[in-house]
């Protein structure tokens, strides 16, 4: 790319910055693309429902459906999960009207898994689209209720899953509700691995994370609540294993003791609807601390990377600025930051081969006039 660029003799730098506006170069204009503001909202407050398989996060998300329309909370549904193959509830916008899973499976021969992540990449790739729709309709909403694919590692790990959370983040308050298979955490090892997860992705999202144990219909939740906040209960339900996962877990117990004293967590029934008011309940708490913790750090870390962009902006700007001045009125090229696409090397590389063809002519020619003289003359070695 080529900029024919002025005579910096005859032209002063108001001059320049003149001609760099009339080329659609401005300082001002770029800097301010990456200054403006998002239009953040309180309402409405962004579910989004995270669980293992079969720890019925679908089976839930129906009954906070249901509760929504029995209780005239206006309501939004949002499905990400491109595998499933039916949904007991209607959804407002649904994955699988933009991607087909079985399709892309197809096309770039992948398994179950690596579809799941493939289409959540490219759906992410037009989900500024989603959060306009869901601007537009902001001030009819309370919640958005979004459903996540049963391979929770998919969601919570991938660059798409980090995309769909930091796009929430940074227009609604955003809630993660990770749901636990209450009878199976029973266990004391099961429930620590469930512990563990939930403290993964309270890091990995840097969202309020809020706990739920589901199925309570079938077995109550307050041992749970016991071993989280009793660390005696805890060592003595293990006490009875001694192999070396039950010794870990008992060491693991400390360490998460801080994470349970900040963590919220509700107990559920996805069949029988018990606790759901609860469950609406804790999420108008936690969107309470998201805006007074979590988007104070989520703007400073927005304002450090807009301030970064802004210098490298203005550093580009006064390179540029620079090479036009001292041109005088020659050509400046323009580095595209491809590799092998330098002109001026290019150029470089072509003059050398002039020469080399222009030495080889002139060395035939003096090897045919000077027959019969010294090699050492005659030949030379480059």
């Amino acid at each position: 790319m080529k900029v024919d660029s002025l005579d910096a003799d005859s032209r002063g730098p108001e001059d320049l910055t003149e001609s760099m506006e009339q080329m659609g170069i401005s300082e001002s204009s770029s800097s301010s693309s990456g200054s403006s503001s998002i239009n953040f909202k309180k309402k409405p407050v962004i579910i989004i429902v995270v669980g293992m398989a079969g720890s019925g996060k679908t089976t839930l998300l129906h009954r906070l459906v249901c509760h929504t329309q029995s209780s005239n909370i206006r309501g939004y549904v949002l499905n990400l999960d491109p595998a499933v193959m039916t949904l007991p509830f209607g959804t407002n916008i649904d994955i699988r009207d933009t991607v087909r899973y079985k399709d892309v499976m197809k096309e770039f021969k992948l398994g179950p898994n690596g579809g799941i992540l493939t289409s959540l990449n490219l759906f992410s790739t037009k989900f500024d689209e989603v959060i306009s729709v869901i601007e537009r309709r902001a001030d009819q909403l309370d919640y958005v209720l979004v459903d996540t694919p049963g391979q929770i590692e998919i969601f919570t790990w991938s660059a798409s899953g980090a995309i769909i959370t930091e796009a929430f983040a940074s227009t609604f308050p955003t809630v993660i509700a990770y749901v636990v298979d209450t009878p199976r955490s029973a266990n004391p090892v099961t429930f620590m691995s469930n512990m563990l997860y939930a403290c993964s992705i309270l890091y990995k999202t840097r969202l309020p994370l809020l706990i739920v144990f589901n199925k309570v219909d079938v077995a109550r939740h307050e041992f749970a609540l016991e071993w989280m906040e009793d660390f005696e209960a805890f060592q003595a339900a293990v006490e009875i294993d001694t192999s070396y996962t039950a010794s870990l877990t008992r060491s693991l117990s400390l360490v998460l003791d801080e994470f349970y004293k900040n963590i919220r967590s509700v107990g559920v029934s996805a069949v029988s609807g018990a606790g759901v008011q609860e469950f609406f309940e804790a999420v108008e708490t936690s969107a309470q601390e998201f805006m007074e913790g979590y988007k104070v750090d989520l703007d400073r870390r927005r304002a450090e990377k807009e301030r970064m962009e802004q210098g490298r902006r203005r550093e580009s700007m006064e390179k540029l600025r620079s090479d036009m001045e001292k041109s005088k009125g020659g050509t400046v090229v323009l580095s595209t930051g491809l590799k092998g696409a330098d002109p001026t090397r290019e150029e470089e590389e072509e003059v050398e081969e002039m020469e080399e063809v222009r030495f080889s002519e002139g060395e035939e020619e003096g090897d045919e006039d000077a027959d019969g003289e010294d090699e050492e003359v005659s030949h030379f070695v480059f």
